[in-house]
């Protein structure tokens, strides 16, 4: 089946899956779909586009703990003078110690803490990595490492029929992976999983070649502020819209019912 405006081919309904393809799936599923769910991400629930994005983020807290550790890194380590160590050293400290208060005020209030301590090991991560080698550029190659592995867990996902996100709405609402015998679903959520690993592929085809450029030393305090600063606007301005297409589209497809 070819897509008209685009000449590329989205793969037709394929038969029931085996036993263990089945197992399989539902367990990815699964675990995907409850991921989603206590992000707020249930389409089976009355909910506005925007309270929707607004949840999955996390709320004002959410974007701080997503903004702020990297926003930091990027302003103290512009505004300290100093050789790059001198540097550095502040600006990975700031980070990090944000990080870190991110995740005892979550245990303090006995709220889910396991975003804030995703944010706090990644930075630990990566202050360590750039201490060892001394380049405040490293400090960004976790990002680089989980976007690839994201992006390319999306694509084959959806190369080999199994869209990711196909399967975390079909446990969602209870469809399991029904929906592959439809195509008008089949090929929607083929589309959707290609756009989010489009999303990741374009943050590293941006950022990934100036890394590069900051193994050059006369050109690596430039290169750090570049790269904090495209890893914000590529972070939530990108993420946002393209959830609210994503939780409309799945709407358009399981229409809740009417009350």
């Amino acid at each position: 089946m070819s897509d008209s405006s685009t000449g590329v081919h989205a793969p037709d309904p394929e038969p029931a899956p085996g036993a263990g393809d089945q197992r399989a799936s539902d367990l990815l599923g699964a675990a995907l779909g409850g991921a989603a769910k206590r992000a707020g991400l249930d389409p089976t629930q009355q909910a506005s586009t925007g309270r929707v994005v607004w949840s999955a983020m996390g709320g004002w807290r959410g974007v701080l703990e997503s903004v702020l550790p990297s926003l930091t890194f990027i302003l103290t380590y512009t505004l300290v003078p100093g050789d790059t160590r001198e540097k550095l050293i502040p600006a990975l400290v700031v980070s990090v110690g944000i990080a870190a208060v991110f995740t005892i005020v979550r245990l303090v209030q006995k709220s889910p803490p396991s975003a804030a301590i995703g944010g706090l090991v990644a930075a630990g991560v990566a202050a360590g990595l750039a201490l060892i080698t001394g380049n405040p550029s490293d400090n960004f190659i976790p990002g680089f490492i989980t976007n690839a592995i994201y992006g390319s867990a999306l694509l084959i996902s959806a190369l080999v029929g199994w869209p990711i996100i196909g399967l975390a709405v079909g446990f969602l609402v209870g469809e399991g992976t029904r929906w592959r015998m439809d195509r008008r679903k089949r090929r929607a959520f083929f589309w959707l999983t290609i756009a989010w690993a489009s999303l990741f592929a374009a943050r590293l085809a941006v950022q990934f070649p100036i890394y590069l450029s900051s193994l050059d030393e006369s050109q690596r305090d430039s290169a750090v502020a570049l790269l904090g600063t495209l890893k914000l606007a590529m972070g939530i301005p990108l993420f946002a819209p393209l959830l609210a297409v994503t939780w409309l589209v799945v709407r358009a497809l399981y229409p809740p019912a009417p009350k």
